[in-house]
């Protein structure tokens, strides 16, 4: 298994942070790694969202938990590797929390492949948590 976490403070409110993340097709608003999203249904467990970054082929990812204003799970399979990716919302006192994403890669070779695709997938999330947040506190 690989894993990698990273999550900053910030005094928006859970609604705030969640609204952007329910806003899925509006992800590219705080996001500069996606070009285009699109989500079949309501955002929620079992929704499926294509993502698109820019110059790449699209992503197919399922939304397997998601409990509003606190977390949402989405997961992405390439061949054997299964990509979650945790996205939670922590309290820190009642004027702050801590927005968190925790990206586990598993299956067969995940120890191999986890360490080469990895990196490359969250190299961008603190900028885009710093987006995201910003734009969350306005």
């Amino acid at each position: 298994m690989w894993e990698y976490e990273h999550g900053i403070e910030t005094t928006a409110t859970p609604e705030a942070i969640w609204r952007l993340w329910a806003d899925v097709e509006n992800w590219g608003t705080w996001n500069a790694e996606i070009e285009k999203t699109e989500i079949s249904g309501p955002f929620g467990t079992g929704a499926r969202i294509t993502m698109t970054p820019p110059g790449d082929d699209p992503v197919e990812l399922c939304v397997a938990e998601a409990v509003e204003g606190e977390l949402f799970v989405d997961e992405a399979r390439f061949d054997d590797l299964l990509l979650r990716t945790v996205h939670r919302i922590d309290r820190v006192d009642p004027d702050r929390v801590r927005v968190v994403y925790r990206m586990e890669i598993t299956g067969p070779g995940a120890d191999e492949a986890g360490p080469q695709i990895g990196p490359a997938i969250t190299a961008d999330w603190p900028d885009t948590m710093v987006s995201l947040v910003a734009l969350a506190q306005r």
